[in-house]
């Protein structure tokens, strides 16, 4: 299968680094900056395509790791050459935009991914079949934290925020995505950001969601941390509690019953991009649907651009469907 690439900065790398890790994948890729561009074919040996038409012409699936101000343009490029659509989140700036996508996507038959890539980290699958399986009861509060020190990407396009929306739309969708996997819809919510007002800048946010069973969650986004990066949950039920922290365990702790135990089944080598970009790949030779749907991606921005709303306005805000 030939893949293309959209975008060589941070991301277009890291999908390059597990495409290389597939059997029978050719990568090729096109972009803009001809500096970044050599780099990237002569670190990957990766086949450059002039223009946009070009790579679409010669790839079997594209991947598009752009900045999302410019995913619509290429991502309907993209579904009207009717190859398959690997596209990062948020699946655009606005939910008009994402929903042009996801129907032009729909419309033509073209396989449509979206990169919630949380749901494919083992310690966050782990947990969520526990919260399904009744591992911890009936779930009622849930506290996720994520991020560090600011992301620059090209022309540091990640603080200006006419083009990622801040902190909450371009990070803390990972745990929106997540959470409503996981918990159901939600009913509504209520955020504060430093960016927010301003629309530049190092952004941190605070959102608290209740859900329709009636579940509560507390989420943290900051990309103000010179710490490192750093993602934690903690998950509490009738039953019991769930524990995660990137900065203490390479594991997930349990503890049910007055007891602990640190699950040793999570396996350190399973990379979530692999499992992420590997599973679309295989969703469409198989002809099946992708684990995270374009409708999925939608309802990820949704609730991503409810929380900024809530922090520029200061109100809650529900979600109406």
């Amino acid at each position: 299968m030939k893949v293309g690439i959209v975008g060589t900065g941070g991301m277009g790398n890291v999908h390059a680094k597990q495409y290389r890790n597939m059997q029978g994948i050719e990568l090729g890729y096109f972009e803009r900056n001809p500096q970044r561009g050599g780099s990237f074919q002569s670190h990957w040996n990766a086949h450059l395509c002039e223009t946009i038409e070009e790579l679409i012409e010669w790839s079997d699936l594209v991947d598009i790791c752009l900045p999302t101000d410019i995913h619509k343009e290429f991502a309907l490029k993209v579904i009207a050459g009717k190859k398959p659509l690997f596209l990062e989140k948020p699946v655009a700036l606005s939910l008009e935009e994402a929903q042009e996508i996801v129907d032009a996507a729909e419309i033509g038959n073209v396989p449509l991914s979206i990169g919630q890539v949380v749901r494919f980290f083992p310690e966050y699958a782990l947990a969520r079949r526990m919260v399904l399986s009744g591992s911890i009861g009936k779930p009622a509060a849930i506290r996720m934290r994520r991020g560090g020190p600011s992301p620059a990407g090209s022309s540091k396009w990640f603080m200006d925020h006419t083009r990622s929306l801040g902190v909450l739309v371009d990070l803390a969708i990972h745990d929106f995505d997540w959470l409503r996997w996981t918990f159901g819809e939600v009913k509504f919510l209520y955020s504060r950001s430093l960016g927010a007002a301003s629309g530049h800048g190092p952004d941190y946010g605070l959102t608290t969601l209740t859900f329709e069973t009636g579940a509560v969650a507390h989420v943290e986004s900051t990309w103000m941390d010179p710490g490192g990066f750093r993602t934690m949950f903690d998950l509490a039920g009738s039953e019991g509690l769930l524990e995660f922290d990137s900065r203490k365990t390479p594991a997930l702790r349990t503890s049910v019953n007055h007891s602990t135990a640190i699950d040793p089944s999570i396996a350190p080598h399973e990379d979530p991009y692999y499992l992420e970009l590997s599973g679309f790949i295989r969703a469409v030779k198989d002809g099946t649907p992708p684990l995270v749907t374009g409708e999925d991606g939608i309802e990820a921005l949704r609730i991503s651009l409810a929380a900024l709303e809530s922090a520029k306005t200061g109100k809650v805000v529900y979600l109406n469907r």
